[in-house]
């Protein structure tokens, strides 16, 4: 038993090296996961406290849409929008949501919107457009991100 230790530990010892692996350098690693992570999407989508409470990712991913919908035609209700513009029904406004839960909206026009007087709209849209609840960045490998998307925007005729 005694001379079979002394084997069995320069054994192990020897197997050792069979065990070795060739380690990437971190440039290459760096490059292979850079090439991994898919930047047109997201982990987590933006949110609100309500939208929260739902799992599905879809699910809460719709609920923030539409609660942001519901909250910008409801703020521009109040305006008139709709009596200066009457031939606008919808308006398509890039919302932006900052790692820091800033929001900024900005409308987007078609091509040929030489009918409308886009500096009187976008003046209208940024005074009413305040005081949002707070939003919750979306999240990309667990660190806030800044998303942006576009919204069409139904205004309401009175």
């Amino acid at each position: 038993m005694k001379k079979l230790l002394p084997l069995i530990a320069f054994l192990l010892l020897q197997s050792c090296q069979y065990f070795e692996k060739n380690v990437p350098n971190e440039k290459d690693l760096l490059e292979k996961q850079m090439k991994e992570i898919d930047w047109k999407e997201v982990d987590e989508y933006p949110s609100v406290t309500d939208c929260e409470k739902l799992t599905d990712k879809e699910l809460q991913k719709q609920c923030f849409f539409d609660f942001l919908t519901a909250t910008i035609q409801e703020k521009l209700a109040v305006d008139t929008l709709s009596s200066l513009f009457p031939k606008l029904d919808t308006i398509e406004v890039k919302v932006t949501v900052f790692p820091n839960s800033m929001l900024e909206f900005e409308p987007q026009f078609p091509q040929d919107s030489v009918a409308y007087d886009t500096i009187k709209i976008d003046s209208i849209l940024k005074a009413r457009l305040v005081d949002f609840p707070q939003i919750n960045p979306a999240i990309k490998r667990g660190i806030p991100v800044k998303t942006q998307f576009v919204l069409p925007v139904i205004i309401k005729q009175e």
